[in-house]
């Protein structure tokens, strides 16, 4: 097992980007840590090594899982996310508390957060609608990542027009969000909510415009006509 990940690593080092490097750190506030290879890149090496781990037993996948979000390392955690949806035929709804602990645990940063959503917790709330109403309760954590999560794994499901519910029911736990990642997490839901369901998301916008950070009201209001906008960003 370690050879394999110690492979991995190997192939990462071998396959850094000066420019990627030098830039990387601007997108972060916080001190990130990470190798620096261009994410077309990673995604190829997680393509060739999955073609190996695919065939082992779903434990083990997740132990080597573990032990790649355990070093903190961006790219490393980049192969997990790039991992997991492909083996959602052998993922089980109880399955959202392991992803949940990895989220404590692990998650450091909003691209970390993003890429292990999106997919690996979006596509198994597709396959178990049911877990929702427990990435939901995410939303009430101390944890800043948890509450992110609450609303970034529900990106994908809720671009394909389901959802709504649960998108205001969060919207409402998070309302007053006060941590800025947080905030453009429910935009970012709100504004994917609105290729849908752009008459519910806009009146639910009007409604909350007075407590919604103005940061938040931006993100969700993108997609709409300009007119819409105008109305939703009009202070009162």
């Amino acid at each position: 097992m370690n050879s394999l990940i110690g492979r991995i690593r190997d192939e990462l080092k071998a396959n850094v980007d000066a420019k990627t490097l030098g830039s990387g750190q601007n997108f972060f506030k916080d001190k990130i840590i990470f190798y620096g290879v261009k994410t077309a890149v990673v995604n190829k090496i997680s393509r060739e090594y999955w073609k190996e781990v695919r065939i082992f037993p779903k434990k083990k996948i997740f132990s080597l899982c573990e032990e790649l979000l355990g070093s903190k390392c961006m790219e490393e955690a980049f192969v997990v996310s790039f991992w997991l949806p492909n083996m959602i035929d052998r993922l089980d709804a109880s399955d959202i508390s392991v992803f949940k602990a990895w989220i404590e645990r692990y998650v450091d940063n909003w691209a970390k957060c993003d890429s292990f959503c999106n997919h690996p917790i979006g596509d198994l709330i597709q396959k178990y609608p049911e877990i929702v109403f427990e990435v939901k309760d995410w939303a009430k954590s101390n944890c800043r990542w948890l509450r992110r999560a609450s609303v970034v794994s529900l990106i994908l499901p809720v671009r394909k027009g389901g959802f709504l519910k649960e998108v205001f029911e969060i919207g409402d736990a998070l309302l007053t969000e006060e941590d800025d990642l947080v905030q453009k997490g429910i935009g970012w839901l709100l504004k994917e909510a609105s290729r849908t369901h752009q008459e519910e998301v806009l009146d639910y916008v009007l409604r909350n415009k007075m407590l919604m950070p103005r940061t938040t009201l931006r993100y969700a209001v993108e997609l709409m006509p300009k007119e819409l906008k105008t109305v939703a960003m009009k202070k009162t």
